[in-house]
């Protein structure tokens, strides 16, 4: 069919129309696009090691520089973005500032007290324990006075990220927020305030957190072998800790190791106490992939006894079961750990080297 001059012109008009929408439009789409994705999270990048979110000017005049600080030193050791653990500071108790009963001594109506709302209950069955009492909550002594006192915005701030961290942060936060206040208006409201207190107007996912990054390290593995111990351990990702665990469904911090190098056909001792003598020394900096690297760190241990220990998947990040009340199974980050005692690697043990050898050769 033959188009007149008249009618051609007409449809490549309509064609450069569209062009210079989608060219006008597609910028804003890019920028707010992490808003539509499918499960609330947003694009990461795998290359940026640190991925803080900056203040914004908003959160910069409404929190006070104390509890600024105590956001972002709590998160940070903890794991947990810091604006999200200001908003719930913010929509509990407006950072400490609010006169309401519960705030700065008693309870409320609903049993909550304390910055961050602790019900007693929940944070260990008093308002103020010793730090050094055994209890089950979340009581925390935030500044090292000796006291776990839920009064206190640095306790109370530390023990929220551990809640928060317990629950599924800093990868679903609002799995985490619905277990602290079980309501979704409270999540919408708090991831709210939690983009407004963002320089980036987003919740950023720290990208040792994202599983959009899990691909990329075992595509960077040093051989097919460590690939093999990676992929397995990384699909561990979101089980639960449970101590003595090997899987399949739960595993403690040397145990999904173990079960990683099962996997990829080689056997190393089980436990955190035996996997440490058992790999060959690596100098700190010369640490790669499928090595395992170690903390003094639970009952009995010592810089010459560690008792827990990661995975390396790549420089400065780690794949750990770390604890029943730190959350689930994830890839984080062993530079900011200051309890580190070394690096080992497995694969240079000669009882290894010979496993390598006839995995390689099943003649031998």
């Amino acid at each position: 069919m033959k188009l007149s001059r008249a009618r051609l012109a007409l449809i490549i008009g309509a064609a450069g129309l569209l062009l210079l929408v989608a060219v006008l439009v597609s910028p804003l789409l890019l920028m707010s696009m992490p808003s539509f994705l499918a499960d609330g999270g947003i694009t990461v990048d795998c290359e940026d090691t640190a991925q803080v979110e900056e203040v914004s000017d908003s959160a910069a005049s409404d929190i006070p520089a104390e509890y600024l600080e105590l956001y972002k030193e709590h998160g940070k050791k903890i794991g947990v973005q810091w604006n999200i653990l200001a908003a719930v500071g913010k929509r509990e108790t407006d950072h400490g500032r609010s006169t309401l009963p519960g705030v700065s001594s008693g309870t409320n109506s609903a049993g909550a007290a304390g910055p961050m709302q602790f019900l007693i209950s929940t944070w260990g069955g008093k308002a103020r324990i010793p730090a050094s009492s055994e209890f089950n909550g979340y009581a925390s002594d935030g500044d090292g006075d000796g006291v776990a006192d839920v009064y206190n915005p640095a306790d109370a701030i530390l023990g929220a990220a551990k809640m928060l961290k317990r629950n599924g942060a800093p990868e679903n936060v609002r799995q985490a927020l619905f277990v602290y206040n079980r309501a979704w208006w409270y999540v919408d409201q708090v991831e709210e305030i939690a983009r407004q207190y963002a320089k980036s107007g987003v919740v950023k996912v720290p990208p040792q957190a994202s599983e959009d990054c899990d691909d990329p390290l075992v595509e960077a593995a040093p051989s097919d072998l460590v690939a093999k111990i990676l992929q397995y351990a990384l699909a561990q990702r979101g089980k639960p800790y449970l101590w003595g665990g090997t899987g399949p469904d739960s595993f403690d911090c040397s145990g999904v190791i173990y079960a990683a190098y099962k996997a990829a056909g080689l056997t190393i001792p089980r436990t955190t106490f035996t996997q440490w003598p058992f790999g060959v020394k690596v100098l700190e900096g010369e640490e790669q992939p499928g090595d395992l690297v170690f903390f003094n760190a639970g009952p009995g241990t010592s810089a010459d006894n560690p008792g827990h220990v990661g995975l390396v998947v790549s420089k400065g990040k780690m794949l750990e079961a770390r604890c029943r009340l730190c959350g689930p199974i994830k890839v984080t980050s062993y530079q900011a750990r200051d309890n580190r005692v070394g690096f080992t690697r497995p694969l240079q043990n000669p009882d290894v080297i010979e496993q390598i050898k006839k995995l390689q050769n099943p003649s031998l």
